[in-house]
């Protein structure tokens, strides 16, 4: 080191820093890269991805390696401080502890902290180049890496720590998921986000969640007049009617309206065509998960059933439709009855009728009315008053007020809400 001049000296300890700092950004880099987005550049062919995940996959080689490195080029470092404070000073210990914390500081700033700052913001722009000098370097000193990582193992041992294997400490859970999709506000519209919520929310909603209730439920019954008969399904709104026998309790099963569209034209309704055109009704248990009944819709091939307790008493009906308006929103084709049960006034509130499900509340009026309990509006308010209500009695329900508007049979028949403005709603609820 004698035949250096001093500017060559500072020169090489600025190569050293430098040496330094790429393998401090490249671990940083490493580390913070998103899994999911490399494996997706690695499956589309990109170079640096393949490379930098398959030595991610050997995450223990992959930070001994960089290690190896940068504590290679930091003891060199110093080394040369201690030679450059010896030419400029002589063996002074003043000089050589003031050296010493110039040097901390120069690392510290340009070698550590600075480039991985840079590793954790830019991750991809600096492990894909990383990625083809730290392969040929794991290869050239995987003996040496091996040696070390040996008494790693050891020592994590002997600590009684297991290191999961490759790829299962990123695994993701349903709440993870639905973190990210929620998060994604700048990537994804808010439309596919909601989409995308509402079916990573299937599994925690049931068909008593979105069902028909038995007393809204259209069906007929065999033992009518013939032209009542007629007069009902000429004039319903659904293709599907459930057919009953002298008594709801009594179910024969599920008539599709168009094939019986051509016993209309006669003179009188042949109950005999009728009755062999009942479909055997097909019955799930209440409670089950909206995700479990899709797939029993696809696999059955079916588009309605008819939601038993457990005495087998019947609770109500979904459909297919119920379904996938769950997942998209509501679709335009409704029932004229079936849009008139929520409908906004001119003085800004809503008229909804007690059998109005909770979940469509919310999610029409951007409400946070609590569903852990009873899944309509009459449900919660005769939960909340513990008696049947009169007209005109209003109260809080989530900090929204509800006026009462008509009981009948010991329900709630309808009530007024009063939403709060949007800027209002947001200062008092920010997570909504």
């Amino acid at each position: 080191m004698e035949t250096l001049s001093i500017g060559t000296l500072f020169g090489l300890l600025a190569g050293l820093l430098f040496l330094s700092a790429c393998f401090s950004a490249s671990e940083t880099a490493m580390m913070a890269i998103n899994r999911y987005r490399l494996r997706h550049a690695a499956e589309t062919g990109h170079r640096g991805a393949t490379l930098a995940q398959a030595l991610l996959n050997q995450t223990d080689k992959l930070l001994g390696v960089i290690l190896l490195g940068n504590n290679l080029v930091n003891i060199a470092a110093a080394t040369l401080a201690t030679i450059i404070s010896i030419r400029l000073f002589g063996e002074s210990d003043v000089a050589l502890s003031l050296a010493t914390l110039l040097l901390t500081f120069l690392i510290l700033v340009f070698s550590e902290v600075t480039p991985k700052v840079l590793g954790a913001s830019y991750p991809e722009r600096i492990a894909y180049p990383a990625a083809y000098v730290l392969m040929p370097m794991l290869k050239l000193t995987y003996p040496v890496v091996w040696f070390v990582n040996l008494f790693v193992q050891g020592i994590l041992r002997l600590l009684g720590i297991r290191p999961p294997e490759p790829g299962l400490g990123n695994r993701l859970g349903l709440e993870e998921l639905r973190t990210i999709v929620l998060e994604s506000s700048g990537v994804l519209p808010q439309e596919h986000r909601r989409i995308l919520v509402n079916l990573l929310e299937l599994e925690d909603i049931t068909v008593d969640d979105v069902m028909t209730p038995r007393s809204q439920i259209e069906a007929i019954d065999i033992e009518d007049d013939p032209e009542r008969l007629r007069q009902q399904i000429a004039t319903s709104h659904h293709t599907r009617l459930v057919v009953q026998q002298g008594s709801p309790d009594n179910l024969l099963g599920v008539l599709h309206v168009r094939r019986v569209l051509h016993a209309l034209t006669g003179e009188e309704l042949d109950t005999q065509t009728l009755r062999e055109s009942i479909e055997a009704p097909y019955f799930v248990p209440a409670g089950t998960p909206l995700f479990t009944q899709l797939r029993n819709f696809q696999s059955g091939r079916k588009r309605l059933a008819l939601v038993v307790d457990e005495y087998g008493e019947l609770q109500g009906l979904v459909t297919l439709e119920d379904l996938l308006e769950e997942m998209v929103g509501e679709f335009t084709t409704q029932a004229p009855a079936d849009m008139g049960y929520l409908r906004q006034e001119t003085d800004s509130s809503w008229l909804a009728e007690g059998s109005v499900p909770l979940r469509h509340l919310n999610r029409k009026l951007g409400l946070s009315l609590p569903l852990d309990g009873p899944r309509t509006l009459n449900g919660l308010l005769l939960e909340s008053f513990e008696d049947i209500p009169e007209a005109g009695v209003s109260i809080k329900l989530g900090g929204v007020p509800v006026e009462i508007v008509q009981t009948q049979d010991r329900a709630v028949k309808m009530a007024r809400i009063y939403p709060p403005a949007p800027d209002q709603g947001a200062a008092e609820n920010p997570s909504t």
